[in-house]
């Protein structure tokens, strides 16, 4: 048990929504174990930041959060960092930022933070993360959605990623696991997230398509199941059947770029004209399908012949929803030894010229939308999503204050703003 004057946690998550599934995992543990939610992180006792180190604007980002909440703490709070800083620099946070009381890679309890003035240093290990952490029990979702992480780590070599290096390599909890926790958190929507998640099962030697069984009996449970980060190679006609006969033809393809030299020298499948023939067989087998997609930008050697492939592929495609993003080099990975660098200047232009071209496209998209019945389930009052919107993502469509939240409700779209929608029964 905390000491009785620690009896307030407030956790701050950054980063991706399996941080988030992790930061659920802990919340569950604090409660187990005594503590209650504060208002605030500065009226708690215990405060948790869960952080990203996936590319340096992320990990800048966790240290700034850092440095924030210890100057908004009252006092007598203590500051715990856990999660991906935690597991790759532990070492360095300890010795640079005094002001953290611990530090806990995976897997470490946060139950009882140290009452010390003394950052605790546990890491890096190096190790793989804890997989009983996936398993340990979560509150009901606040919310009328959840994220279910349906694995942890992955088993890829891409040449750009890190993560491998501290997350593990991929171990996939059981259908049983995942079937229990998505009763305990009691949404209408989930959405399964994992590192490779079309990988799932693989590791426990039940084939390449365990996921299909997976998502068939959780869509038998909730109204909507949507997937996120799908590995191109590994979206099977199957699969793209179950995801179909969901209801939520949404597809998350973690394409990362189109240019096949520059996807050999990534380490990754595909190609242009591969990408382009799945999207089209997709949309003629379901028409109403929802596409995203993430792409890197100044990866080593990426020529102008490369990025012009990519500008073609993002107009000839017309995904839904882009990211783009600047190559971020990262110690131990195959990228960080690779000739080529591309200017930070040279890449500021080519992200911009894409992210014009996507914003047009998506909005071009969104105002096809306008006059149609589409159903939305309600997150928050005044604010929905249909199947073509992942939560936290993408945009939203703006409905009345007074439908209630949780429900689905068929309303009409009477106008389009860019990314979002507006729309009324």
């Amino acid at each position: 048990m905390p000491p009785a004057e620690q009896s307030t946690y407030s956790i701050v998550t950054l980063g991706c929504p399996k941080n988030q599934v992790d930061s659920d995992k802990l919340e569950g543990t604090l409660i187990a174990d005594g503590l209650t939610a504060a208002e605030s992180a500065d009226e708690a006792d215990v405060v948790v930041v869960n952080t990203c180190a996936f590319v340096e604007e992320a990990r800048t980002e966790s240290i700034e959060t850092i440095l924030a909440l210890s100057d908004q703490r009252r006092d007598g709070a203590k500051l715990v960092v856990t999660g991906c800083m935690a597991e790759r620099h532990g070492e360095e946070l300890a010795a640079e930022l005094p002001e953290i009381d611990q530090i806990a890679p995976f897997g470490v309890s946060l139950a009882s933070p140290t009452s010390t003035a003394v950052p605790v240093s546990l890491g890096p290990t190096r190790r793989a993360p804890d997989f009983d952490l996936l398993n340990l029990p979560r509150p009901a979702s606040a919310r009328p959605w959840a994220y279910v992480k349906i694995a942890e780590g992955c088993d890829r070599a891409c040449g750009f990623c890190a993560i491998p290096s501290f997350r593990g390599p991929q171990r996939s909890r059981s259908i049983e696991q995942i079937l229990a926790e998505v009763d305990q958190l009691a949404a209408k929507e989930i959405v399964l997230v994992a590192q490779d998640l079309a990988a799932y099962g693989r590791d426990q030697g039940v084939g390449e398509r365990a996921v299909v069984p997976l998502v068939e009996q959780v869509a038998e449970r909730v109204d909507r199941v949507r997937l996120l980060y799908l590995y191109p190679s590994d979206l099977t006609d199957e699969l793209v059947d179950t995801i179909c006969n969901t209801g939520v033809p949404y597809f998350d393809l973690s394409l990362q770029h189109v240019s096949a030299p520059l996807m050999r020298r990534m380490r990754r499948w595909g190609k242009s004209d591969v990408f382009l023939e799945r999207i089209a067989a997709i949309r003629k087998r379901e028409p109403d399908a929802a596409f995203r997609s993430n792409f890197i930008v100044g990866y080593p050697g990426e020529t102008e012949e490369d990025h012009d492939a990519l500008l073609d592929f993002v107009e000839e495609a017309q995904l839904d929803w882009c990211g783009f993003f600047a190559y971020s080099e990262e110690d131990g990975t195959y990228a960080a030894d690779l000739d080529g660098k591309v200017d930070p200047a040279l890449m500021s232009d080519r992200l911009g010229e894409l992210q014009e071209m996507q914003d047009s496209i998506t909005a071009t998209r969104r105002d096809l939308l306008v006059g149609r019945e589409v159903e939305v389930l309600v997150d928050e009052p005044g604010i929905g999503r249909t199947h073509r919107e992942a939560p936290e993502i993408d945009g939203i469509v703006t409905v009345a204050h007074d439908l209630p939240v949780g429900t689905f409700n068929t309303v009409t779209v009477t106008a389009a703003m860019g990314p979002d929608l507006e729309a009324e029964a």
